[in-house]
């Protein structure tokens, strides 16, 4: 449990929801110096200085879990509350308020919604591999990282058309610009996958950490 920890490092709540194998985002934060636990219940988060939103698979099951588990509620009430958050993948797509993956009514956090892929009908569906990011400098989380340089991995049909276009912090071309990255106060959220993006994924991390 979270509440009981005793350390300086700082303490992340990792969802997990009942969808995948995410001891990769874990040790991510491990190896960068969170204490990083998965938790499986919204009373687990505890006194947490983060909470972590990974997602992985079909937004149709993610959200009927979230809503199971009572994980939608803690979510909109977190970021409401301005406490720092990182939402990776459907993490991002989940924040939005529909996905046309399955028709899905999504969390509805930022107004927007989740398209698939048909910029480019030349291009593979789903976006899959490494691709460069572009942004303006000057937010924590981009400090030390080379716009339009440095490559995040993806693996994604699906990407987020967000109204407010300031939430807008990462760009990434596919067949046409989308937006691959957000930021709303304390909230960040990224389509690409950090943990699995080596180092640039682990220094973008690192700079997340320096924010708590």
């Amino acid at each position: 449990m979270l509440e009981d920890a005793s350390t300086s490092k700082p303490r992340l709540a990792v969802i997990d929801y009942g969808m995948g194998n995410l001891r990769s985002v874990v040790r991510a934060w491990e190896h960068v110096g969170a204490e990083a636990h998965l938790v499986s219940e919204p009373g687990q988060i505890g006194a947490a200085d983060a909470l972590v939103f990974p997602g992985q698979g079909a937004i149709v099951d993610t959200m009927h879990l979230l809503k199971a588990t009572g994980f939608d509620r803690a979510i909109l009430d977190w970021i409401a509350a301005d406490r720092p958050f990182f939402g990776i993948c459907l993490g991002l797509q989940a924040l939005f308020e529909h996905s046309e993956e399955g028709d899905t009514p999504a969390l509805g956090v930022f107004k927007g919604s989740v398209k698939r892929f048909d910029l480019d009908p030349s291009l593979k569906i789903p976006h899959m591999g490494w691709n460069a990011v572009s942004f303006e400098p000057g937010a924590p989380l981009t400090e030390g990282l080379v716009s339009g340089l440095d490559q995040f991995y993806f693996v994604h049909s699906y990407y987020i058309e967000p109204q407010d276009e300031s939430l807008a912090l990462f760009y990434t071309d596919y067949g046409g610009r989308f937006v691959s990255g957000i930021r709303s106060g304390n909230c960040y959220a990224t389509q690409f996958h950090p943990e699995k993006s080596q180092a640039k994924g682990l220094h973008l991390y690192r700079n997340f950490l320096k924010s708590l």
